[in-house]
């Protein structure tokens, strides 16, 4: 698996996408393909419940890599960006305003505590060396 150097690359094209979390299980929202590197720059989550607070859970599935420049770390895992996050009635909140970046064959996970509650808009740049 390579880290694609992003001081060369072909080409970063900015993308937007929205989920709607339609079930209480976890479920797999993104997975990075192979020589890109998605630099995530902002998720916020909407309560489309007039009613009731829901919960978020938002994780990233890290493959086994090795990074440059770091020691002692988890080669993969699941680590939480949100957990059980509680999400007003008719409220939206940010979840990330400080980028991350996800590295090929990594796997964002998102899930709420209520079915078709919670929406998620995510704004990115995916970035290839290929």
């Amino acid at each position: 698996m390579a880290n694609p150097n992003i001081v060369s690359v072909s080409s970063i094209k900015g993308e937007s996408v929205g989920f709607a979390l339609t079930a209480t299980t976890t479920t797999t929202l993104m997975t990075v393909a192979g020589s890109r590197v998605i630099k995530i720059n902002r998720i916020t989550c909407a309560n489309v419940d007039g009613t009731n607070a829901a919960d978020l859970t938002l994780s990233v599935t890290k493959q086994n890599f090795t990074p440059d420049g770091v020691d002692n770390f988890d080669t993969s895992g699941t680590f939480h960006i949100a957990k059980t996050i509680s999400v007003p009635a008719d409220a939206t909140l940010v979840i990330l305003d400080t980028p991350i970046y996800l590295m090929e064959d990594d796997v964002l996970k998102g899930g709420a505590g209520a079915a078709s509650d919670l929406e998620l808009f995510i704004s990115y740049e995916s970035i290839s060396d290929a």
